[in-house]
């Protein structure tokens, strides 16, 4: 699937203005002085990310990105297929994948995730739930979903980003609501803040769903189907309380 400059265009600045609330909450929990970010985009939050420290970085995206849209340094990207991605000959701190899964083909799901956790100890994971809704969304899968793929990794969730920014109408909804670290069990020493968020993080409750995403959804109109099939809702109701006289 290729992206438009006006695709990259229409959510430029959300990202930003997200990314500079949640770029330093990432690295004081996990501080890094190398991160890859996977489906970079323009490399809006790799820009960030270098206003915050971060000395070098890599973005991954397809040959679809123009270099006078890029964000960041142009030296830090790499066209990739990101449903078949290479094996890596790079490895960083931390990694970023932020609202792409939803874009692969459900089929490329366990590669991309093998792909995340081959990049990074670390990995910023967001992908949109069932009914989020978005351009190219052919793959909305509920936590759990990538949760298990991680777990094939040995990469455990840690709820530690969305606490933090739940309320900050700053950041959009959709990282408010999906946005986890997974790390790799066996590295969670090295990471004090994050072993400590790890001992808080409930892995039954990784699906939630933002009031924000609620109020869009129910501010749209209805479907021709849904509109049917709430009108008969509403006639099989009115003939109930015919027949019982109510």
């Amino acid at each position: 699937m290729r992206y438009s400059e006006q695709f990259f265009e229409g959510q430029s600045a959300g990202s930003r203005e997200s990314a500079q609330v949640v770029a330093p909450i990432i690295l004081e929990l996990a501080p890094a002085e190398r991160i890859v970010d996977v489906g970079c985009g323009v490399g809006t939050w790799l820009s960030v990310f270098a206003s915050n420290g971060v000395q070098d970085g890599r973005g991954y995206d397809g040959d679809y990105v123009e270099r006078d849209q890029f964000q960041a340094s142009w030296d830090w990207f790499r066209p990739i297929d990101l449903v078949e991605p290479p094996t890596p000959d790079e490895t960083y701190d931390l990694a970023v994948s932020l609202e792409v899964g939803e874009h692969l083909p459900t089929a490329a799901s366990s590669r991309y995730v093998e792909f995340l956790t081959s990049l990074a100890p670390v990995v910023v994971f967001s992908a949109a739930i069932p009914l989020q809704g978005g351009t190219n969304h052919v793959n909305e899968q509920w936590p759990s979903f990538w949760a298990s793929r991680f777990a094939d990794h040995g990469y455990v969730p840690v709820d530690a980003i969305r606490p933090r920014i739940w309320h900050d109408d700053r950041v959009r909804f959709w990282y408010r609501q999906n946005m986890l670290f997974y790390v790799q069990e066996s590295a969670l020493s090295r990471f004090p803040r994050l072993a400590a968020e790890h001992e808080k993080t409930d892995p039954r409750m990784l699906e939630v769903v933002h009031p924000e995403l609620l109020q869009h959804r129910n501010s749209q109109p209805l479907q021709p189907p849904l509109r049917l099939a709430t009108h008969a809702l509403r006639l099989g109701a009115s003939r109930v309380k015919r027949v019982l006289r109510v």
